[in-house]
């Protein structure tokens, strides 16, 4: 394997994504931190560490292109519950369209076809007590957003306390997921608390339309 297959992304903007060659699987990975997404058309995992985020693995089935993204709805004074529904509106809804159709979007126009796509999702737990039910918020929020586009979910693995590795191959589709229970720190709590800290509130900047 070069040195340029790790340095240069085979799609244009995401160089800022950190890669380096997974020696277990003898390919190029790229890992991605919270409020990030990677897409990829050559034989690349992607993977992450989940907390109260989620991660979606989206994928054309035909061609193997495919990425994921790793998000939280921001908790601001705009979330709000409809009376008697899940479903939720104000910025913390425009956040996760933004999150979810930038990803699509990608992977479309890169040559995926809507048609042929699928999706795996994770993440959701709650690991932060003082965060209030995040975790639950956003996969209320996927779970409605995969639902409402008509999107084909081939499996989940939601909710629960514990962190959770995930690994993705958008070639294949597969995926592997460990659940983390025994932290010995907290680098990931951190890392989400700081991340819902810097979403709080944030502006999502123009409409994003599905190609």
């Amino acid at each position: 394997m070069s040195p340029s297959q790790i340095d240069r992304p085979s799609i244009r903007g995401f160089d800022h994504v950190n890669r380096y060659l997974d020696r277990d699987h003898g390919i190029v990975a790229a890992k991605i931190l919270p409020g990030e997404y990677y897409v990829t058309s050559e034989n690349e995992l992607i993977t992450t560490v989940l907390g109260s985020c989620i991660s979606a693995c989206v994928r054309d089935k035909e061609s193997g292109i495919g990425g994921m993204n790793h998000f939280m709805l921001p908790e601001t004074t705009e979330l709000k519950m409809q009376q008697g529904s899940n479903a939720m509106i104000g910025n913390a809804t425009r956040y996760g369209n933004f999150a979810m159709e930038h990803l699509i979007n990608t992977i479309l126009s890169n040559g995926g076809k809507r048609k042929n796509l699928e999706l795996k999702v994770f993440g959701g737990g709650k690991i932060i007590p003082t965060l209030s039910d995040v975790g639950k918020s956003n996969i209320n929020f996927i779970l409605d957003y995969i639902e409402q586009e008509g999107l084909q979910l081939l499996s989940q693995d939601l909710g629960d306390i514990y962190p959770r590795k995930v690994i993705y191959f958008p070639r294949t589709g597969r995926v592997g997921m460990k659940k983390i229970q025994d932290l010995h720190n907290d680098t990931i709590a951190q890392r989400e608390y700081q991340y819902s800290k810097n979403i709080k509130d944030l502006p999502v900047e123009g409409d994003v339309e599905l190609f």
